[in-house]
């Protein structure tokens, strides 16, 4: 059996005779640098994946013990990404929309509904509903938001071995004073987003 907390949001759709449910998430709205992830999850109905909840209530080894494991019993699941020249040109929330858009287009099953976490609806053509917190009440934005995590510290690993002086495998690319002292040091680098730097450069 499977945690019923997890699956009363799904539940309250399944029994009004929804089909598939997929759940989406994001990662990396308010980062310096680097791109903004988002993952889309359909997991078999009362699915039990022991640990899971939102993504930041867990550890880095929990979350990558349960990235395979969501990938593997998922009915479909599809990650995507808005990139941070993407971010500076139409802005972070049309990005976010923007990379989870990515993130359904790869799914291999077509939902009935969709459930994404927080509380801005956007237009997918597939009927949607917003669930505030709903990483930590709904299993497959759970799952999403698993997989956009790991996926995005992957990521911004591989440009910490790009760019070693800003410390982006510690912090991954979030405002912290290391990051803020490295900015001061050696100025912005290809992937960060200037529009969130304009504050810090002084600009208007």
């Amino acid at each position: 059996m499977s945690d019923g907390k997890m699956w009363e949001i799904e539940d309250g759709f399944l029994s009004g005779g929804v089909g598939t449910i997929c759940g989406v998430d994001e990662a990396g709205r308010g980062p310096l640098a680097g791109p903004v992830y988002a993952a889309a999850v359909i997991l078999p109905p009362h699915l039990d994946i022991p640990g899971l909840t939102d993504s930041k209530k867990l550890t880095d080894k929990k979350r990558r013990e349960l990235f395979p494991i969501i990938q593997e019993q998922a009915v479909a699941y599809g990650i995507g990404f808005a990139t941070e020249k993407e971010i500076d040109e139409i802005n972070i929330l049309q990005a976010t929309f923007l990379a989870m858009e990515r993130a359904l287009g790869q799914l291999a099953v077509k939902p009935d509904l969709v459930l994404i976490d927080g509380n801005r609806e956007k237009d997918f053509g597939i009927p949607v509903k917003t669930v505030v917190k709903g990483d930590s009440l709904s299993a497959n934005i759970a799952a999403a938001s698993v997989l956009a995590k790991v996926s995005r510290d992957d990521f911004m690993l591989e440009m910490a071995k790009q760019y070693p002086e800003y410390g982006f495998d510690i912090h991954k690319g979030y405002p912290t004073r290391a990051h803020y002292d490295a900015l001061r040091a050696y100025g912005a680098c290809p992937i960060h987003r200037m529009s969130f730097l304009k504050k810090f450069y002084g600009e208007k």
